[in-house]
């Protein structure tokens, strides 16, 4: 009776939040911009300049996006590596035009002077700042550089410089054969995701046990609630088609650590061309976990957005022009 009675009270608690999320559930994800973030700063000559929008058409091959919150003494490094490789690429081939673009999500060291500094070394037209008037998490930065990037082809690094920059030619090259034979590049659907799997049994071996716990753990929800196409969805390294990130980015619901899992969600239910390429990788120091984080970002936002989406998920209607259209997706 007991276990009965137990089992009844979990049951009611189940439909009770299912019946809040449902309610409080919201069709269209909402994107906040602030007006003064809608320009980037030209230290040159002090004049604010507004940023362009990704519903334009492409200007430059590359767009490098670099979330960052305090980051002014590993940002550096992460600038010097991507931006040597970057102007290498430039000078022996004019057409690889780029952009960086770092996004200072609302940090309270010296982070957007940091990004300036580069911004007058190299000219606004290679290197931007845009600063968050406030903190909005690691997928809300990235969403807004996203949505204010020229390239052809956009792709999100961390900025602890975790993964070696040059890598991005693998990406690139399985990007060309992901949409081949379907549309020019900047017309076609692709996704790209950076892989640390085949580092699994190497991180096991050098992780404490409380991170190897979440690591399993997390993968695990990951699969049973999002996403199965991707091993490894948290590597801070994804190139994307320009037509992708339209359709993507203004869809998401989650602003934190478990963004990417939304995004291959969506890539997935959409059936846009995923694909996944082993690049080096190694640990950098600064990064801190706790339980009750880990726990929130780890635990529940995966079984949360598995909640949200199939609540409301046949709202949407696959007939429609993906390039065209919002998804009706519920906000988490």
């Amino acid at each position: 009776m007991l276990l009965l009675g137990l089992l009844l009270v979990l049951g009611c608690a189940t439909l009770v939040m299912l019946l809040f999320i449902y309610l409080t559930s919201e069709t269209y994800a909402k994107v906040i911009r602030f007006k003064e973030e809608q320009f980037y700063l030209d230290p040159k000559t002090a004049e604010k300049l507004r940023f362009p929008s990704i519903e334009d058409e492409s200007t430059i091959l590359l767009s490098v996006i670099v979330p960052a919150y305090n980051e002014e003494k590993r940002l550096p490094v992460m600038l010097e590596e991507c931006l040597d490789y970057l102007e290498k690429k430039l000078n022996s081939d004019p057409s690889c035009t780029f952009e960086v673009l770092i996004v200072d999500d609302g940090s309270n060291d010296k982070t957007t002077e940091v990004g300036l500094s580069y911004s007058k070394k190299y000219g606004c037209d290679k290197v931007r700042v845009l600063t968050l008037s406030t903190n909005r998490g690691k997928g809300g930065a990235v969403r807004l550089g996203m949505l204010s990037a020229r390239g052809k082809q956009l792709l999100f690094a961390d900025a602890d410089g975790a993964t070696t920059f040059e890598d991005i030619s693998k990406l690139q090259n399985n990007l060309k054969e992901l949409v081949k034979g379907y549309q020019p590049m900047d017309k076609a659907l692709g996704l790209v995701c950076g892989s640390r799997a085949h580092l699994e049994k190497e991180a096991i071996a050098s992780r404490s046990f409380f991170r190897t716990v979440l690591m399993k753990g997390f993968h695990l929800l990951v699969w049973l609630f999002a996403a199965r196409s991707v091993r490894d969805t948290q590597c801070g390294f994804k190139l994307l088609t320009r037509p992708t990130a339209r359709l993507c980015f203004p869809n998401l619901h989650i602003e934190r650590w478990a963004f990417d899992v939304e995004l291959i969600y969506i890539a997935e239910y959409m059936n846009i061309p995923t694909g996944e390429v082993s690049v080096r990788w190694m640990e950098i120091e600064g990064k801190k976990y706790t339980l009750e984080i880990s726990f929130n970002q780890m635990g529940l936002q995966p079984y949360l957005l598995f909640l949200h989406y199939r609540l409301k998920i046949d709202r949407w209607d696959r007939s429609m022009n993906p390039q065209w259209t919002h998804v009706f997706f519920p906000s988490l």
